[in-house]
């Protein structure tokens, strides 16, 4: 009898801990990355690389060539200014 009572608990412990890591595995899924510390490049993505939309497209991935000048990637601040071609503000004159 008592060994059918250490196996209910040791089933109703190890129910618990993979109850926890799977809420804990979902709610880690769930979280949205923050963008604290970085800026927007403008110019420097490589094609099919960029981050967000610009007026041809809405979706990230979806630069059509490199250098774009209104394509933009996420890079941490005072970076973009070090790379050529790279302006934290959109360029009037797109690099198509």
């Amino acid at each position: 009898m008592k060994e059918a009572a250490n196996r209910k608990a040791f089933q109703l412990a190890l129910g618990s801990v993979l109850t926890l890591g799977l809420a804990s595995a979902a709610t880690q899924a769930d979280a949205k990355p923050t963008w604290d510390g970085h800026e927007k490049c403008y110019g420097v993505s490589k094609k099919g690389m960029n981050d967000c939309h610009n007026a041809e497209h809405r979706c990230g991935g979806r630069a059509k060539a490199d250098g774009i000048s209104d394509d933009w990637v996420y890079l941490p601040e005072g970076t973009c200014e070090k790379i050529v071609g790279g302006s934290p503000e959109p360029k009037k004159d797109s690099a198509e």
